[in-house]
């Protein structure tokens, strides 16, 4: 085991924080290929566990899983030119092979609704065929000019969904309810309060009618876009032909969505949830859920042995690992402490001798000495804790961001207010280049027109304009 360096506190730096957090919690190491990072297996397998569940709730959709290739030609992309204009800066592009130069280029995908589109039209016929409702796990490529681990990279892994229907209604709904999945997923697995709502015009996705969007906040107050869901009516489908034979024998054009979530979730698990001594991983998505630590065995051997009968226990109904090394208690405790596993149970030579173990929770460090003698009752008791470490990271979570929202009358307050890394809930009548002035004079962003505001406004008036509005809009400084 490698010596675990001294982790900068959040509140003197939250950036270097962030990557000594991921460093020292063996997340990450830095590639050969610049912008893009190695997953190393415990953030590995906390994607592996995004994508188990997740799938999970897509599958009770109906959604399929499908896979497409890696590379888009030229000629596909260009059909849609909102859409590449979108990503343009940062397309990968191939242009020779083995030293020849290519007839026509390819670009490495960044997102393939491009791909989709084409393949869609040759897949359906009539209404009877529809909707198609298909999902790829893959990596994408954009070429980021400013990167930060997990949370933009160059190369990163995602899913992305991809569908079409016979009408418009059809289309809403689903993309609305993805959505819904995509908020009950962060909240009841990564324990991430989320707030929902449609993006601004200005924000939507290239190629969009409407982009709906969940918006996490961080422990300094920045916000993280945590999943997207795009209605993108016939914008797609008519640019690559995708049409079927409704009910009265025509012809007509279906009606498309997207959504992706990406494994920019790690971010904002780490950035949500972790403190000074490390990450903390919520339990349900947690690669290790329980860590067993022997302490001072070599004095007693019944330690080892009791440690290797509660594994065997715990390991019919959760992760599991024992760290027997003849490491010294602390280095253990601050190890399994950095790798963010939820719960650990200590187990020495007078925790033996009195039939007990100690349980220590990661989310507060609280100590608990837990009676072994009804195994049965021991592990329930365990499960117990778990649950409670899950639902307490979701309340503390959600109470923070409520805490952190403030409202801004004038751009005065506004400007004041984003300063202090606060979400600034508003009225506003701006436009797009309203949005951009103020991102480049506060670095605020529109986040989102929430479903539901959050606080009781006291003010109608835009807070940019001046002019009276109905729209609210949150602004906050994001990733």
């Amino acid at each position: 085991m490698k010596k675990l360096e001294k982790i900068t506190p959040q509140k003197e730096d939250f950036s270097r924080w962030y990557t000594d957090v991921i460093k020292n919690g063996d997340l990450m190491a830095y590639s050969g290929s610049k912008g893009s990072i190695i997953f190393k297996p415990i953030s590995f397998a906390i994607w592996d566990n995004i994508h188990k569940n997740l799938d999970i709730l897509f599958k009770k959709q109906n959604v399929e899983n499908v896979y497409l290739p890696l590379l888009i030609p030229e000629s596909l992309l260009q059909k849609e030119k909102d859409h590449l204009s979108g990503f343009n800066p940062e397309l990968a592009t191939v242009t020779e092979v083995g030293g020849k130069k290519l007839n026509e280029k390819y670009f490495i995908r960044p997102t393939s609704e491009t791909l989709f589109g084409d393949f869609f039209k040759n897949e359906i016929e009539s209404y009877n065929d529809l909707p198609l409702i298909y999902n790829q796990w893959a990596n994408v490529l954009r070429w980021e000019k400013t990167t930060n681990p997990f949370l933009r990279t160059r190369e990163f892994m995602w899913q992305e969904g991809h569908t079409i229907h016979a009408n418009a209604n059809e289309a809403k709904k689903l993309t609305l309810e993805m959505l819904k999945i995509y908020k009950h997923f962060v909240e009841s697995y990564l324990a991430i309060y989320v707030l929902d709502g449609y993006k601004t015009e200005h924000e939507k996705f290239a190629g969009a009618e409407f982009t709906l969007t969940i918006e996490a906040m961080m422990k300094d107050g920045k916000a993280l876009q945590s999943g997207t869901s795009h209605y993108l009516a016939q914008n797609f489908t008519k640019v690559f032909d995708v049409k079927f034979k409704n009910k009265v024998n025509e012809y007509e054009y279906a009606y498309g969505t997207s959504w992706g979530l990406s494994t920019r979730l790690i971010g904002a698990l780490i950035m949500a949830h972790g403190d000074d001594r490390g990450i903390v991983i919520p339990p349900k998505i947690a690669p290790t859920q329980i860590d067993i630590i022997e302490l001072f065995a070599s004095k007693e051997p019944k330690v080892h042995k009791l440690a290797l009968q509660l594994q065997k226990l715990l390991s019919k109904q959760f992760s599991v690992k024992i760290d027997d090394s003849d490491k010294n208690p602390g280095f253990k405790a601050a190890n399994s402490e950095i790798h963010g596993t939820p719960l650990k149970i200590e187990i020495g030579p007078k925790d033996v001798a009195n039939n007990q173990v100690i349980l220590v929770r990661r989310d507060t460090l609280v100590k608990q000495n837990l009676d072994i003698s009804n195994l049965k009752d021991f592990v329930k008791q365990v499960s117990n804790v778990l649950d409670d470490i899950q639902t307490n990271l979701f309340n503390e979570s959600k109470k923070r961001t409520y805490a952190n929202f403030i409202e801004a009358k004038d751009f005065e307050e506004f400007k004041k207010y984003i300063a202090q890394n606060k979400w600034v809930v508003t009225h506003f009548a701006g436009n797009a280049d309203d949005e951009l002035a103020i991102k480049e004079q506060t670095g605020a962003s529109s986040r989102c027109i929430p479903f539901e505001c959050p606080i009781n406004l006291k003010n109608n008036n835009c807070f940019y304009t001046g002019k009276k509005t109905d729209k609210i809009v949150i602004f906050a400084k994001a990733y």
